[in-house]
């Protein structure tokens, strides 16, 4: 059963780490640009760095953006706006005026001047407003005039406003009825004669600039096939640079057609496979306990489509260049998480696949390595604010240098490189600084510990600590030497020296519960096992592995500190009660695992520090002659039986690391008991 499990278990793990594999390939698939790619790369006013270029096909001279939108403001600038005139208007106030003069008993010539001249007010068009007040009409001179689906294009100072057309229209009637127009007006309302008949379509002006819009070329010529486009190393200039940009874009689309489609996405596809395939392989390879846990493997896969993602977006931007994305957060995120190497490898692969679309690939991706590599060395650890500031300032000082390097080498002269660059790479610096809340972001969705949280954990002033200094006094002084020893071994050895210290001070946690059954905690000579049955005693010093472990679960520690609890003492026994038991019933088949610890034995050079030291430092405490021998004697056998009993087996531990952990505690231990070397005397004295 328990391999049918184990056999379940590897395959869910595959098939796992094949779901998230293909997940990744078809993000980065929708992420990274279909279009086919311009194998030649050209700066302007720089030199033309490749051979003579003859015009593969026919393409049209695309214009610029600048040039496009220039063309189409004047566009607009020169619109004119069309009005609609309704005519029905018109006669109806002709007939409304013509009778009111009949009812007023006007000649019939004075009646026609005046309606003929309504009419005409009507005809040219009068406007609710004065034209002044029409943003269509503003710095315009002509409007056109759409009467009768006929359109005809008048000057704006012949149009009338209601203001204009009454005041025309009152005159001429005082003109024409002379004495009687008093009479006329107080009987008679002039402003009901008067109605704007044009109206503004914005709908159908909107469609018409349209049209007009749709209308500017976007190209400004032809090239033809076989046409030579630039000599190797003539200088790319404006004229040159439009013509290269036009073939490049004509290359890309005509690519994307038909069968070079298909072609396109398998390669596509082919890229990303192979740039992901480097990190899994590197993974399984050399970093099994990463490639084995899922949340890792997760994370490092999700935070290269992450900076992929956002290098996309940049890019598209034309008001943002591309080297203001922080690509080395990357490395300096999976630095402090993991380690250096797998850093840079992903480092590497998300240059590769951004340098994909990137302009001027090879100097992105040189660029980018220099300044990731830089970055990932001057973090050796963090474990202070100040420490990411100056690798931020290391990052900027790595993009100068080399970005200018490369341009004094494209360039050949001090004038022509483009300073102005170098701002992005300062607000890239600055932007690295974003790292540091990230940890804390990611510590909490991922689960991991970074070497500060490790430092805040190691606080003697946290609550659990101090709850085990006031309930079991003995443990947490026994807890701080541990983390002393055991944190010179590892800056001996190799190792992380705030996870070894962190881990010794909450190992021995789970005493808190029952604290005067551990003799560090027992005053001289009393001793609660003595009214207990050895299997009782046996039980409650076991179970201070397994109440450690929940309660530091109930405190919210990470994993990575539980395997400290869980492990400090491995699969041993409790040797003491185990042989009073066997020697008080001899005649009794003793079951071993009533005295055994539940484990797992350590399974890093930090857990399997801690238990070798966790075991010397007791066992020394409890030596009546503290002399360098019997401190040396006591060291190697008990590594000798921690070895003999496989406990080290996982431990990650070279037979170097071994010795320097026996100097170095014999070192330690003798300094703290003050042991000093007996010089011998001299038998034989010299008389003078």
């Amino acid at each position: 059963m328990k391999k049918l499990l184990t056999r379940l278990a590897r395959y869910y793990h595959f098939f796992y780490i094949a779901f998230v594999f293909l997940a990744t390939v078809f993000l980065l698939y929708l992420i990274i640009p279909g279009e086919s790619r311009f194998k030649y790369e050209f700066q302007k006013n720089a030199p033309w760095r490749h051979e003579t270029l003859m015009a593969p096909f026919n393409f049209a001279i695309l214009k610029s953006n600048e040039q496009i939108k220039a063309e189409q403001d004047s566009v607009r600038s020169q619109y004119i706006a069309y009005f609609k005139l309704d005519t029905l208007t018109g006669i109806a106030q002709q007939n409304n005026l013509g009778n009111t003069l009949k009812k007023l008993e006007q000649d019939q010539q004075t009646i026609n001047n005046l309606t003929d001249f309504i009419g005409t007010l009507y005809q040219d068009g009068i406007l609710e407003q004065a034209s002044e007040n029409y943003p269509a009409l503003q710095d315009k001179e002509q409007v056109i005039l759409v009467k009768n689906k006929l359109a005809e294009r008048v000057d704006i100072k012949e149009l009338h406003s209601l203001k204009t057309a009454y005041q025309a229209l009152s005159d001429t009637l005082q003109a024409e009825l002379g004495q009687t127009f008093d009479t006329f007006t107080q009987q008679v309302n002039l402003s009901d004669f008067i109605h704007a008949n044009l109206s503004y379509d914005e709908a159908f002006n909107e469609n018409e600039l349209q049209k007009q819009l749709g209308e500017v070329s976007y190209t400004q010529g032809m090239i033809q096939a076989g046409e030579r486009i630039i000599f190797k190393g003539d200088l790319v200039t404006p004229d040159k640079f439009t013509i290269l940009e036009s073939l490049k874009q004509t290359y890309e689309t005509k690519r994307g057609q038909d069968i070079e489609r298909y072609l396109l996405i398998l390669g596509k596809i082919i890229l990303i496979v192979s740039c992901l395939s480097i990190m899994i392989f590197y993974l399984y390879y050399f970093r099994p306990e990463i490639f084995n846990q899922k949340r890792r493997l997760s994370f490092i896969l999700i935070m290269i489509v992450l900076m992929v993602f956002t290098s996309r977006f940049v890019n598209d931007r034309d008001f943002i260049d591309l080297y203001l994305v922080p690509l080395a957060i990357l490395p300096i995120l999976l630095r402090i998480f993991f380690d250096s190497r797998t850093a840079i490898f992903a480092l590497l692969v998300t240059s590769l696949l951004v340098g994909y679309f990137a302009p001027n690939s090879f100097e992105y991706i040189f660029l980018n390595m220099v300044a990731g590599i830089t970055a990932v060395f001057s973090l050796d650890k963090l474990h202070r604010r100040s420490h990411l500031v100056f690798t931020a300032l290391w990052v900027f000082i790595a993009y100068s240098i080399v970005f200018l390097a490369l341009s004094m080498i494209e360039e050949g002269n001090i004038e022509s490189i483009a300073w102005e660059d170098l701002e992005w790479f300062g607000g890239n610096a600055l932007l690295i600084l974003l790292a540091y809340p990230l940890i804390y972001i990611f510590e909490k969705l991922f689960g991991f510990v970074s070497d500060v949280t490790l430092i805040e954990l190691a606080d003697t002033n946290q609550p659990l600590l101090r709850k085990l200094a006031q309930e079991a006094p003995g443990t947490f002084q026994h807890s701080l030497q541990i983390a002393n020893l055991a944190e010179e071994v590892i800056l001996r050895i190799g190792g992380n020296p705030f996870l070894v210290r962190a881990g010794a001070l909450y190992h021995d946690i789970g005493k808190i519960n029952q604290p005067v059954f551990f003799i560090e905690n027992q005053a001289a000579g009393m001793s609660p096992h003595s009214e207990l049955d050895n299997k009782e005693s046996a039980k409650i010093i076991i179970d201070h592995v397994t109440q450690g472990v929940k309660i530091a679960r109930r405190y919210k520690l990470p994993e990575i500190l539980i395997e400290f609890i869980s492990s400090h003492h491995g699969t041993t026994q409790a040797k003491y009660f185990y042989t009073m038991y066997k020697n008080e019933h001899p005649e009794e088949e003793v079951d071993a695992r009533e005295f055994t610890y539940p484990g797992p034995p350590p399974k890093n050079k930090e857990t399997s520090v801690v238990m070798l030291t966790d075991g010397i430092e007791a066992a020394a405490r409890a030596l009546k002659e503290k002399t360098p021998d019997n401190l040396r004697e006591l060291i190697e056998k008990m590594v000798k039986d921690k070895l003999d009993a496989g406990q080290l087996e996982n431990a990650e531990l070279t037979l170097r690391d071994i010795r320097i952990f026996k100097d170095t505690i014999l070192e330690k231990l003798m300094n703290i008991y003050h042991v000093r070397i007996e010089y011998p005397e001299e038998k034989n004295p010299q008389k003078k």
